[in-house]
């Protein structure tokens, strides 16, 4: 994983493994860019860690959901590790927005009230004053003592005898002394770079109990993942603080990302949060379990990268607030949460699932002698004194973090703790080198094939819990009365597939519906060139028994495949007089066009999931559009948008034209969609041809269970006025 062996060079520069430039000068290093962990890049060469940085022109990558102008590492690296100064270089309006994101990440929020997260407010036992510890670990620093900032006047930035010129829209020059050294592109890309483990020859089975280390180190460690890990629950995934790239992580080790649906964000540090955000724009809506403090804080970081308000971030997923040391249920694991002991607000938490008991400490001081500094100077209560020393040493299995003092827990404190305590502890967020090899101490170990199965004892009814499970994560099934529950237990039978073996034939009759238990499907006959593969909790071979057609395409079993499948007439019967009905006879018809193709050539869909294009295409009606008529006025709520397929839009605002859509394109303001407000520009057909019509109400209930097609619909808009 080391930067020097994969550095190349792009019009004069470094272009960094995880993506962003670096300009070599007689000053030192210029970094153009930082998106997340490029600090990992740059440790490993000669100079080190840039002390100069130049800001993109957009700091936030919608695509991949991740900021490409993340700098709080390398100015930590700076100030902490080498007593520096990091001078940032941008715009005065990109200041005003990092100024936000450094606060809350460095110092915390400026104002804090946690009376509303306890049961009792301030009288409850153990009420931290956490501004108090906070301000213990701040000392006398300021913002101006980290970093220093230089703005461009007349998109010119002179440093030493370096100047940077910025072409809006196009990039950056850099001269020295005159002469050119580089020429950077405007848009900073963002190469993912994570260690995969051993992928799994078949699909991860999620056990009732377990834990998976996505990462186990620190953001300072160039050879190991950073920090964060899944818990199992009942055979479901919660992510807690996942590190950048877990979803790409997950499908190359061949685990369902479908299978997590929770996160736990502990706090709002860029090695903790970033992956949070990634996951918000996954493939379907996520609930996020933290306290209002970290979410308030986590939605000013956000909002000011993104530059969307916070009204639009909360609409991107569910937020549950959670109140400390009051039982949380999440997939039936009991959650207590703490506050911990940091630079800012940071919670960990107990959690009991059976009879099996799970301690996370998360970022956390865990070090005797500091709090009995801390209560002698008076940063700590006597109750808050208390509860941080009666540490749960008692639980079955510890996740214990270490680190750097004064903010994390010294990995030689939790060496001296009896033998029969350190064998209950996994140490994590700690590089390989630091670990004590002669404790009783475990190292966290990256990857699925190293998660930890600790035994559990096993419920009653266990086969239905199964079942009904499939009931609950199968969206078609989701808003089914629980008075269907019965029916469909006694309809449904279990079939094992081979991997390879043909499970739909194209042409035969349709006399099957399938819900995949395990395994992954593959369907051909599609389209042209698209690829179509189905996974855990997602279904096939419902149009042909709602249209009575023949089935329309092979499904080939692309691994050890386990199914339920219901026969025909039970099927028809068990979905008659819902929704569910005539959404999939909606499904048959638009499947008859060209939507497939149509979606997976766009460069709006085309990177959506196969479940995700199947959902859309049950709300998508085939329409023809013709010349000249105007689907979309200016001034006007639209009650639908667009997809194009053959036909040939023209997007004009006060009548001045903004430019053209065609193939796969989405003719349409996904904003006044949403907020059922006039529409500010008008769509008129130029060519006539084949579209898909969408309704308002039906596409605003499919951006909210799909925050990232959402956030790639508001970027389509914003490029349509920006040429």
């Amino acid at each position: 994983m080391g930067a020097v062996e994969t550095e190349e060079k792009h019009g004069g520069a470094i272009h960094l493994p995880r993506g962003g430039y670096l300009v070599e000068t007689s000053s030192g290093y210029i970094q153009f860019g930082a998106p997340p962990e490029t600090i990992k890049d740059t440790m490993a060469m000669p100079e080190k860690v840039p002390l100069v940085f130049v800001l993109p022109d957009e700091m936030f990558n919608v695509e991949k959901g991740i900021a490409v102008a993340e700098l709080e590492f390398p100015i930590y690296f700076n100030h902490f590790l080498m007593q520096k100064k990091t001078l940032i270089i941008g715009t005065d309006e990109q200041w005003e927005q990092l100024k936000i994101v450094l606060q809350e990440s460095v110092f915390g929020p400026e104002k804090l009230d946690l009376r509303s997260e306890f049961i009792a407010g301030e009288k409850t036992e153990g009420f931290p004053n956490l501004k108090a510890e906070m301000d213990y670990f701040r000392g006398n620093r300021k913002l101006s003592d980290l970093v220093e900032f230089g703005s461009f006047e007349n998109d010119i930035y002179n440093y030493k005898n370096i100047q940077i010129r910025r072409l809006p829209g196009e990039g950056f020059k850099v001269k020295e002394e005159g002469a050119l050294l580089a020429f950077i592109p405007r848009t900073i890309d963002y190469n993912i770079k994570y260690d995969v483990g051993a992928r799994l020859a078949e699909p991860f089975t999620a056990p009732e109990f377990g834990i998976t280390c996505l990462g186990p180190s620190h953001g300072f460690d160039p050879n190991d993942n950073t920090s964060g890990f899944l818990l199992w629950v009942n055979g479901r995934g919660i992510m807690i603080d996942p590190p950048v790239n877990s979803t790409e992580w997950l499908r190359e080790s061949n685990v369902n990302p479908k299978l997590i649906s929770h996160v736990i964000l502990t706090h709002c540090h860029a090695d903790h949060d970033a992956g949070t955000f990634q996951k918000i724009l996954e493939e379907f809506s996520i609930t996020i379990h933290t306290t209002e403090t970290v979410m308030d804080s986590f939605l000013r970081k956000y909002t000011a990268l993104t530059q969307l308000p916070i009204r639009q971030l909360y609409e991107l997923f569910h937020f549950n607030p959670v109140m400390i040391d009051t039982p949380v249920f999440i997939e039936g694991g009991e959650f207590l949460f703490h506050y911990t002991v940091h630079s800012i607000p940071a919670i960990g938490f107990r959690m009991r699932f059976r009879d099996k008991t799970f301690l996370y400490t998360s970022d956390h001081l865990n070090h005797p002698p500091t709090f009995d500094l801390m209560l002698e100077k008076g940063v700590f209560t006597k109750s808050r004194y208390d509860f941080l020393t009666n540490f749960q040493w008692s639980a079955d299995v510890i996740y214990h973090e270490a680190g750097i003092p004064p903010l994390h827990t010294p990995v030689s404190y939790l060496a001296t703790l009896p033998d029969e305590i350190q064998k209950r502890i996994t140490v994590y967020h700690i590089a390989r080198k630091d670990f004590p090899a002669d404790s009783k101490l475990s190292l966290a170990r990256f990857g699925i094939e190293n998660t930890l199965y600790p035994e559990i004892s096993q419920p009653k009814f266990a086969d239905a819990i199964r079942v009904l499970d499939v009931i609950n994560n199968v969206d078609i099934f989701q808003n089914f009365p629980i008075t269907k529950a019965r029916e469909f237990l006694s309809i449904i039978h279990e079939q094992h597939f081979a991997r390879g073996e043909r499970i739909v034939e194209k042409g035969t009759a349709g006399d099957t519906f399938y819900i995949i238990l395990s395994g992954i499907v593959r369907v051909e006959g599609v389209g042209a060139d698209t690829k179509k593969t189905y996974g855990k909790y997602e279904y096939f071979g419902e149009a042909s028994l709602i249209s009575g057609e023949r089935r329309s395409a092979d499904v080939f079993a692309e691994t050890d495949v386990d199914a339920l499948v219901i026969q025909k007439n039970a099927f028809l019967h068990f979905i008659h007089n819902t929704d569910l009905a005539t959404s999939l006879l909606q499904l048959a018809e638009t499947r008859k066009s060209n939507s497939w193709d149509t979606l997976s050539n766009s460069k709006v869909f085309g990177g959506m999931t196969s479940h995700q294009k199947t959902e859309l295409e049950k709300i998508m009606q085939p329409v023809e559009l013709a010349k000249s008529s105007v689907i979309l006025q200016q001034g006007e709520i639209p009650d639908a948008a667009y997809i194009l397929d053959s036909a040939i839009v023209k997007v004009s605002s006060d009548e001045q034209v903004s430019g053209n859509l065609g193939n796969g394109d989405f003719a349409g303001d996904i904003f006044s969609v949403q907020k059922s407000q006039p529409i500010n520009f008008s769509v008129t057909v130029e060519k006539s041809g084949a579209a898909y019509m969408v309704s308002a109400k039906a596409l605003s209930s499919f951006i909210r269970k799909n925050p990232g097609v959402y956030m790639r619909l508001l970027k389509a808009r914003e490029a349509i006025f920006s040429n």
